[in-house]
């Protein structure tokens, strides 16, 4: 019979005590350090601790602290957490900034309370994972598992639980009922296949399985299906991996409607709060650019007009966010002005470029209108590069995945131009691996990401063998 129930995210009760635990070390390190230096606790630190918890909190779901130090080693989660500080105190600093609160504070409590806290953290996230791990290690609340499907997704999930030991699974062995894997060694796992279906019903009503991992491709409805209804009658706890790298998903997510669960295969980062972050990044950036660079895009400006007749500004058709039609502005680099069906890219020497226009081009001073671009919201600092409209309609039907770049606004500099991606693409296999790096952007965006290729841009982005 069918069941009338919703999919409820699983929320574990433990991690409630680990975020207490957490505002405890937060809060605890204040009132230390001010007894360490007796200093009397006035009202002022009570407010300034709850600030921290409240952006702490905010801060760690944020950026998934709580939610993925499971599948990640200790390292990462003591760079999330290093991260979340920063986080936590450039906002405080900014507020106490504009409402002059710095007087009300002994300025070394601060400062070493900034700097103890974060490592109080890691030590405290990192003894949970040594005491868990030697509490199961002696046996204590263990699990016996097992894997349904001699499959390549078996086999990855086999791998992430030997990298989480402290999570007390002790894995028996695969089930399956297809019978040219019953025999089968799966490559790189020395655990021998179990047995079938009939197998597993069995081991799972004496008691061998604990919890069952049903990791058969999405094709195989039905049999998961039967295996599920018949799982009904022991005790078992099943869990259904889902083939979702079958798909090349672009920054999935999940999310609920109404209790029913979707997994997104294709998305964009910039949704609610990131897309505002994002936003003010954009405006921050480009008038702090602007403002620098006002007096020498003038100067260039000037030398486009005195040393070749015609426009400033070269205007040319982009696609830009959701594939629409936009117009990138640009310093004429060339005598010509293409902007129709059939636009021939830059090439090394091409005569169509002036002798100014080659430096602005190795430079790529040319770019630098587009930050007017970026405050109309048409472009970000950061993003994949736009392409003219004839390249994009050649490339989209030649390239898999080549129109989602296009799920965020194009960027003056982008990850694919400092990874050595930029320039001319006389070949196919370079604009995929344009497109790689392009997506590899959306996928994995933050704003320390972006921070980065800003800084590799400056650094080394400017030139190169690839810029003319």
């Amino acid at each position: 019979m069918a069941g009338d129930g919703i999919i409820r995210p699983h929320h574990n009760k433990f991690l409630a005590l680990v975020r207490l635990l957490d505002v405890a070390v937060v809060l605890g390190s204040l009132w230390l350090i001010t007894r360490y230096w007796s200093i009397f606790w006035y009202p002022q630190y009570s407010s300034l601790g709850i600030y921290a918890t409240l952006l702490m909190v905010f801060f760690s779901e944020y950026f998934e602290l709580y939610s993925t130090w499971r599948g990640s080693p200790m390292r990462r989660e003591a760079g999330r957490i290093l991260v979340v500080w920063f986080c936590v105190i450039v906002v405080m600093l900014v507020v106490g900034y504009f409402f002059n609160a710095y007087d009300q504070y002994s300025v070394d409590i601060l400062a070493v309370w900034a700097v103890v806290t974060p490592f109080g953290l890691i030590l405290l996230h990192g003894f949970r994972r040594v005491v868990l791990g030697q509490l199961r290690s002696f046996g204590f609340n263990t699990r016996k598992i097992a894997i349904v499907g001699a499959n390549d997704l078996g086999v990855r999930l086999l791998s992430a639980f030997g990298t989480m030991p402290w999570l007390g699974y002790r894995l028996k062995g695969y089930y399956d009922d297809r019978a040219e894997r019953k025999n089968r060694r799966l490559s790189g796992s020395d655990i021998r296949m179990q047995g079938d279906f009939e197998r597993v019903y069995q081991d799972a009503r004496e008691g061998e399985i604990d919890i069952l991992f049903v990791a058969l491709p999405l094709c195989a409805e039905h049999r998961t299906r039967q295996l599920i209804e018949r799982l009904a009658d022991t005790t078992v706890s099943v869990y259904i991996i889902p083939d979702l790298y079958a798909f090349n998903l672009l920054h999935s997510r999940w999310t609920t409607y109404q209790g029913i669960p979707a997994v997104s295969v294709y998305d964009t980062p910039f949704y609610m709060f990131n897309g505002t972050l994002k936003r003010v990044e954009d405006i921050v950036l480009s008038v702090l650019a602007l403002v620098v660079l006002f007096v020498p895009m003038l100067l260039i400006a000037f030398i486009i007009k005195l040393t070749s007749g015609g426009s400033v500004l070269f205007q040319q058709k982009r696609y830009g966010i959701r594939g629409e039609d936009m117009m990138v502005w640009k310093f004429r680099t060339m005598d010509v002005c293409e902007n129709g069906n059939d636009v021939q890219q830059a090439t090394r020497n091409d005569p169509r470029v002036t002798s100014f226009g080659a430096f602005l081009r190795r430079t790529s001073l040319d770019e630098l209108p587009q930050f007017f671009n970026v405050l109309q919201g048409r472009m970000s600092v950061v993003g994949p590069r736009p392409h003219a409209v004839a390249h994009n309609e050649y490339y989209r039907s030649r390239v898999q995945g080549y129109m989602l770049r296009h799920k965020v606004k194009p960027g003056i500099t982008g990850l694919a131009q400092v990874s050595g991606y930029r320039g001319e693409t006389e070949t196919l296999d370079k604009m995929e691996a344009r497109v790689r790096s392009d997506l590899n952007y959306i996928n994995h965006w933050s704003l320390l990401l972006d921070l980065k290729i800003l800084l590799l841009t400056v650094v080394n982005g400017f030139t190169g063998e690839k810029a003319y």
